[in-house]
């Protein structure tokens, strides 16, 4: 294990409401992550100081950052600047759960084989953003979504796992929104205590 890496530490980064970031940290509860495997989130971070899942990890008892990236000159400088609070929790795992940036590929090389996402899609198909409407349009049947480890190419890491929901006629995307966010919230944790496990 390289340098400051705790083999057991997860932090978790969100834009918005964080119910992905919740719905690990419950499910590390329920499966009693920290008695069975040593493994727990210590950190939410944030680009947003109002986002609603902070106020939801502070309430847990978790470590929360915010860091706004507009108070920085470039997307580099924003990056660095997360990276040394991302560090301070010598983490295994560093999850993407709703952030809304796109890292840099330095982050990337910094946390190789400890990042991951997840994508309102079934990757390879509909990279990037507008996953639902995108989806409808094309007439899909199915749609989905997908979590990857990260890599300097948008959407395109390994695939660790997918979960398919159907495409209903007269389906809005918010609708197929809501149906493929139940399924995140699925298999996002079940990764999660995979990759710890592992």
């Amino acid at each position: 294990m390289e340098f400051g890496v705790n083999p057991k530490n997860i932090v978790i980064l969100i834009s918005g409401g964080g119910s992905n970031m919740t719905a690990i940290v419950e499910a590390s509860r329920v499966a009693r992550w920290r008695e069975k495997h040593g493994a727990h989130v210590v950190a939410v971070m944030s680009n947003k100081a109002d986002a609603g899942g902070l106020a939801w990890a502070r309430a847990q008892g978790l470590a929360t950052v915010a860091l706004d990236h507009k108070a920085f000159p470039a997307r580099e400088a924003f990056d660095a600047a997360m990276m040394a609070q991302i560090d301070i929790f010598e983490p295994a795992l560093v999850v993407l759960a709703g952030f809304m940036r796109i890292v840099t590929p330095a982050f990337v090389e910094h946390y190789a084989g400890r990042l991951i996402n997840i994508h309102p899609s079934l990757l390879p198909a509909f990279t990037g953003l507008n996953t639902h409407q995108r989806a409808i349009d094309a007439g899909c049947k199915f749609a989905g979504c997908t979590v990857h480890r990260v890599t300097s190419e948008l959407d395109h890491g390994e695939i660790l796992d997918q979960a398919v929901v159907p495409v209903l006629p007269g389906d809005t995307a918010e609708l197929l929104a809501e149906r493929v966010l139940t399924q995140e919230h699925r298999i996002f944790p079940r990764v999660v205590e995979r990759l710890i496990t592992a």
